[in-house]
């Protein structure tokens, strides 16, 4: 879409606030800083309960099918350590992507006071959403379930009900990096399980009886397969986004970049924020680039007209 074009569809919105709504909006948004981000969507919840629930299940058929019966101490501690807390990490790697603002941008920022304190000049434009009202960055694309503008967007995943962004797509990568290294280590344990329990009678090998131990493990043998092929594909696709500089959604609709594209080493301290380090992986960890600051060159997309 050309300049021209662009510019007349920022002409046939809404125009900006003013007075008592300009009021309202710096409440809203004074009010919206101190809740906690939780998207209220009904099919992101049941997703995310459905997560948790499948992580709880591969964790107890593990622990109480697996490897308690174990005849082997140490092949129990080991292997039940390595598990819970992997569990433990994708757990918490999900609850920070569900819990962390992506990036939002102020919603109804789009007000002449706020455009004054911009300082722009004759025949400078700026986007805005006609749908959140909000004065629309580079790169921010407005998302129909969260309705707010975010900033990098890459994608909305019901899995873990929020969009994944710029300020949450490390918990992301971690999240599906844990969830496939998780579903690895319970297929290696049932493949274990299975020839232990063949060479042995089925009654040794589980306190459960064969019929329910072998339909316990082979739905987590499904469960297992299934989660690690596609977190295996959205950790890789993260990944090449990051070291690429491109979001999902500037990749499919195959937009020209208008920025400067990061190296794939600035990429990903942008991400995982400053020097490699074990808090890199680390879901406890807030990463170091900082927070966002709302500077008028970060906050609005400028394109000059000629008259």
């Amino acid at each position: 879409m050309s300049s021209g074009h662009r510019l007349r569809d920022v002409e046939q919105q809404r125009p900006l606030l003013d007075g008592e709504e300009e009021e309202g909006v710096e409440r809203s948004s004074r009010s919206e800083a101190k809740q906690l981000w939780f998207i209220q969507d009904c099919c992101g919840m049941v997703c995310a309960f459905i997560t948790w629930s499948l992580v709880f299940y591969a964790d107890f058929v593990v622990t109480f099918v697996m490897l308690l019966p174990s005849r082997s101490f140490w092949y129990a501690v080991v292997n039940g350590v390595v598990f819970n807390s992997l569990a433990l990490l994708a757990l918490a790697s999900h609850l920070r992507t569900m819990l962390t603002d992506p990036g939002a941008v102020p919603k109804g920022n789009a007000t002449k006071k706020y455009m004054e304190s911009l300082q722009l000049k004759p025949g400078e434009v700026i986007y805005k959403c006609p749908k959140c009202c909000s004065i629309k960055p580079e790169r921010a694309h407005h998302c129909s379930i969260c309705k707010r503008c975010i900033r990098k967007m890459d994608h909305h995943c019901p899995w873990v009900n929020n969009c994944v962004g710029e300020k949450n797509q490390r918990f992301f990568v971690l999240f599906t990096m844990y969830i496939a290294m998780i579903s690895s280590h319970a297929l290696a344990l049932c493949g274990y399980q299975f020839i232990t329990c063949i060479r042995v009678q089925w009654r040794e090998c589980s306190d459960f009886s064969p019929p329910v131990t072998m339909m316990l493990m082979i739905f987590l043998c499904m469960e297992a397969l299934l989660f690690l092929t596609f977190t295996a594909v959205m950790f890789s696709t993260q990944l090449h986004s990051i070291c690429n500089d491109e979001t999902e959604i500037e990749r499919l609709k195959n937009e020209k970049p208008t920025w400067e594209r990061q190296t794939r080493w600035a990429g990903l301290r942008s991400v995982f924020g400053g020097q490699p380090s074990l808090l890199w992986i680390s879901p406890f960890a807030t990463p170091e680039r900082g927070k966002w600051i709302a500077s008028p060159s970060c906050i609005c997309v400028i394109r000059k007209t000629t008259p």
